[in-house]
């Protein structure tokens, strides 16, 4: 009888490794140039046509390769960066595999052609469909090219698959992109049908990151540095107003190698969770150097996945490493500038009184709370004198004051405050404001053991299901921290006996079942902390009047001192921006004077 198993042939196996590592012609270009700054060079030029489909060129200043070494490289499995078991363990190099060039030539008619350096001549090798035709030797400069033409030229059915030229190119270029920021100090260049798309010299990050990206871009970009218990994270972050819907301006670099970690991406998220709203991205370029024994990057054929030793200590330290850089809000420091009069006449003793109201709020201390049944004013100098105590220690020294040295003009739609900064018209969303400030003060709270709560004249009693019930029941020390006051009505009901006293006048039992939802979905996708955060937003957003106020004059200066007492002062916490800036250059332009 006949065996059923059988050893399939090398040409076939490629033909299915290349199924993994070739997925289009980017894919090529990316195994291709990383080979390339594997061999060291410091000049690389990549060329297509037809959006790779006709040709695929890197030519590179690298140290080249022997004939001996050509023709090995074209062996399954032949690879001269790694020998032993214990080198996977310490992968410095972006290719280890000795998989790509195979799985390369086997879909496609390819030159090899390479000179090594000291060298007189080099060598050329042709080939179709993973078979070689010709070798010979030939004139070149020190370095390495290779020609891919034809690709899928004998696998149809992949050839299908491929898009348009136009967007083909679009993934080769974004490809070589990715690939030259993670290596400002190699020359790139980017051809395609005949057209130079970009020529990248060698610099220094910033550099690289406006000449690819755009320098608009990069002036909204910001210097990320930390080092800590074996772990360094550089690169720039940009600031909330030039987010994307999607994450295609996120590059996130791990020991050099460009990757799409969920870790990593999920730990950058969660520091600009409370500037961006849902389904935006920020724009970063971001460097993780981990010790190459920490980091397992043979975890797919493409190398864009990697496994961390430690997840949750990457996780944390580049959370913690944004949060340092995105809590000294930069995009709204302005170096002082000339003061302009102000453009509504103010009375003379306008100064004096604002001057006056600080000092008072200064020496200002609540009173023992007494029962109000009035609906609180949206913003009152009561709490914020109370957020300016809870907020004492992350006050900002003195010269940092930055709200409260604004000029105010005057109200837009009684919702919007008209400031003047220097030359520049501020316009600053009262709601977004007043919620910062109220998330901050709860944060302190809730960090300090326990949100401040006030006892309900009328307790309310609340029917839950088996599951939410359960999950009350799970996190009580939480509801309990919350300010939430609950007692068992027997069955799945509670009673709601005290709330948060931010919530007193709010629709409370909603806030309520909104937090039980938002525990819910605590899981691996969420951390605890997480859940904790949206919390506190949530308190903080229902805690605020909505809809028009009119604020007096000392509101609008307790409001823009409280603002200078908290961090992450230019949005809201859901991400919605405090304040815009008007230029007086835009203004002029809006009436034709320049």
């Amino acid at each position: 009888m006949s065996s059923r198993i059988r050893i399939l042939p090398e040409n076939l196996t490629n033909k299915i490794a290349a199924g993994e590592v070739v997925e289009r012609p980017a894919s090529v270009i990316k195994e291709l140039v990383e080979n390339a700054l594997d061999a060291g060079a410091s000049e690389i030029v990549v060329e297509f046509q037809d959006g790779g489909k006709r040709l695929l060129k890197v030519s590179d200043n690298g140290s080249g390769m022997s004939r001996e070494d050509a023709l090995l490289a074209l062996e399954r499995h032949a690879t001269s960066k790694i020998a032993s078991d214990d080198d996977l363990l310490s992968i410095s190099t972006l290719g280890f595999r000795g998989e790509a060039l195979p799985s390369i030539a086997s879909v496609s008619r390819f030159t090899l052609s390479s000179r090594e350096k000291g060298t007189i001549e080099g060598t050329e090798i042709y080939g179709e469909g993973g078979r070689i035709k010709e070798v010979k030797a030939c004139g070149m400069a020190e370095g390495t090219v290779l020609e891919i033409r034809n690709l899928f030229f004998n696998t149809p059915a992949r050839l299908k698959f491929l898009k348009s030229k136009d967007t083909e190119a679009g993934h080769v270029a974004d490809q070589v992109t990715r690939l030259a920021i993670s290596r400002p100090d190699v020359r790139f260049s980017c051809i395609s049908d005949g057209k130079t798309l970009f020529r990248a010299l060698n610099g220094d990050m910033l550099e690289r990151v406006a000449s690819l990206l755009g320098r608009s871009l990069a002036e909204d970009l910001f210097p990320v540095s930390r080092q800590d218990n074996g772990l360094q994270l550089t690169g720039l972050a940009g600031k909330p107003e030039c987010s994307r819907s999607a994450g295609s301006h996120l590059y996130t670099f791990v020991n050099g190698r460009f990757v799409r970690d969920r870790v990593f991406h999920h730990a950058v998220l969660q520091a600009y969770r409370r500037f961006l709203e849902r389904g935006r991205y920020p724009v970063a370029v971001l460097f993780l150097s981990v010790p190459a024994g920490d980091v397992d990057v043979n975890v797919h054929p493409t190398k864009h996945e990697v496994r961390f030793r430690d997840q949750s200590s990457v996780h944390d330290f580049i959370v913690s490493s944004l949060e340092n850089m995105l809590q000294s809000t930069p995009w709204i420091r302005k170096s002082p500038t000339v003061e302009l009069s102000p453009v509504i006449p103010r009375p003379p003793q306008s100064e004096e009184r604002v001057a006056s109201v600080r000092e008072a709020l200064g020496h200002y201390r609540p009173q023992p709370a007494r029962e109000n049944t009035q609906k609180p004013l949206f913003l009152t100098e009561r709490t914020i004198s109370e957020s300016r105590e809870g907020t004492e220690e992350a006050a900002p020294e003195a010269g940092e004051s930055f709200f409260a040295s604004l000029t105010v003009l005057g109200r837009y739609l009684d919702e919007y405050l008209l400031c003047q900064d220097g030359e520049d018209l501020l316009i600053i969303d009262q709601h977004a404001a007043h919620e910062r400030v109220a998330f901050e003060r709860l944060k302190i709270q809730f960090s300090s053991g326990a949100v401040e709560s006030q006892g309900l004249l009328f307790p309310e009693v609340i029917e839950l299901s088996h599951s939410e019930a359960a999950l009350v029941a799970e996190h009580a020390v939480v509801f309990r921290q919350l300010g939430f006051d609950l007692e068992d009505f027997g069955g799945q009901a509670r009673v709601l006996k005290g709330v948060p006293r931010l919530l007193v006048n709010s629709n409370h039992v909603r806030v309520f079942r909104d937090i039980v939802e938002e525990l819910s979905v605590l899981g691996r996708s969420r951390t605890v902390t997480d859940i904790q955060e949206d919390i506190l937003m949530r308190i903080a957003c229902h805690s605020v009047v909505r809809g028009r106020q009119v604020l007096s004059e000392p509101e609008i200066a307790a409001l823009l001192s409280a603002l200078d007492s908290v961090g992450f002062a230019s949005n809201c916490p859901h991400g919605r921006p405090v304040l815009r800036r008007i230029s007086r250059s835009d203004i002029e332009k809006m009436f034709k004077r320049v």
